[in-house]
């Protein structure tokens, strides 16, 4: 009999090692929920659907979506942050969330570095101007020589306080010497509609945002943030040779976790996700989206975040933007 009891304390002993919460022998054993913090039928959304469905193909695992907008991302990232670090819950969010939102909004219930665990980025995100099919703007050039002549006369849309679109057209403002209003809207659709029904003058919007829009004529895309022409469209010019030479912005987004959730299930769904990008359909479907696929590791894209942090919260401040 005491044989038997020693025995089975070993196998007890053997069976916690085996299953102790950082080894969990089954994961996924059901679907993991991913929050996006954004509104439904943006690129970020888009660009996960085609890596997950791709992780599903390559694995089986299985993924429910949810788009939870609201205060610029800050609540889906909560509902991220107060979920159980199991791996059944991660959220998805743009640059935004993680590195400007927290030096504007200064009361937020979550910590970027504290309540999260980095996963991988997923993807960069190409900005496009844009402004409704009656202004009679066809270039920034056009625009910016036109709010300089008119101060204060223009405004601009954008996805939240302290959303990319935000500080991106913030800094259009700073660099280009121009004083557009900013007006925030509950998410980038509704911008892309402001601008499209002349509630705003301009935004800063993800390309895949307004393509669709573009090519229905209800928005004239008009220049590129980024430093040099899209291949997708050659004959839209850059910002930065518009009139505002060395322009740049793009933003990102990246897969995040609670935090305490296990390093075997963060390193598991890193080499998914990175795997998932290296492949040529995927690819291709993100490009035609608009999006870069890009993944690195969960070290390289804390770095990122902190980095970027330190340098937003250092531009929010010279730009003097405060809380809305």
């Amino acid at each position: 009999m005491k044989l038997h009891y020693l025995f089975f304390v070993s196998l007890l002993g053997f069976s916690q090692f085996c299953f102790s919460a950082d080894t969990p022998l089954s994961y996924p054993n059901r679907p993991i929920h991913i929050i996006i913090p954004l509104a439904a039928g943006n690129s970020i959304d888009n660009g996960v659907r085609i890596i997950t469905q791709k992780i599903t193909q390559n694995t089986g695992m299985q993924f429910v979506i949810e788009s939870l907008p609201g205060a610029a991302g800050a609540i889906g990232a909560d509902k991220v942050a107060k979920s159980s670090p199991d791996g059944y819950t991660l959220g998805v969010f743009n640059d935004s969330i993680l590195t400007m939102v927290p030096n504007i909004q200064t009361k937020l219930p979550w910590d970027p570095n504290k309540d999260f665990m980095p996963i991988s980025m997923g993807g960069k995100i190409e900005l496009g101007l844009i402004v409704s099919p009656s202004n009679p703007a066809n270039s920034a050039a056009d625009l910016i020589a036109f709010a300089k002549k008119n101060p204060s006369k223009l405004n601009y849309g954008s996805g939240g306080n302290g959303s990319p679109q935000h500080i991106a057209m913030a800094l259009l403002n700073s660099q280009a010497g121009t004083s557009m209003t900013h007006v925030p809207y509950k998410g980038i659709m509704q911008a892309a509609t402001g601008v499209a029904g002349g509630e705003v003058d301009v935004a800063l919007i993800a390309v895949s945002s307004l393509k669709g829009l573009a090519q229905a004529g209800k928005l004239k895309f008009i220049s590129v943030a980024t430093s040099q022409r899209l291949p997708q469209f050659p004959n839209i010019p850059t910002i930065s040779e518009s009139g505002v030479p060395g322009f740049e912005f793009t933003a990102w987004f990246a897969f995040m976790a609670p935090q305490g959730t296990p390093k075997s299930i963060i390193q598991q769904l890193n080499s998914e996700i990175k795997k998932a990008l290296t492949d040529q359909e995927v690819r291709e479907k993100m490009l035609g989206q608009g999006l870069n696929p890009s993944s690195n590791n969960p070290e390289e894209l804390s770095q990122l975040i902190n980095i970027q942090l330190t340098s937003y919260g250092n531009l929010i401040k010279k730009m003097g933007l405060q809380p809305e």
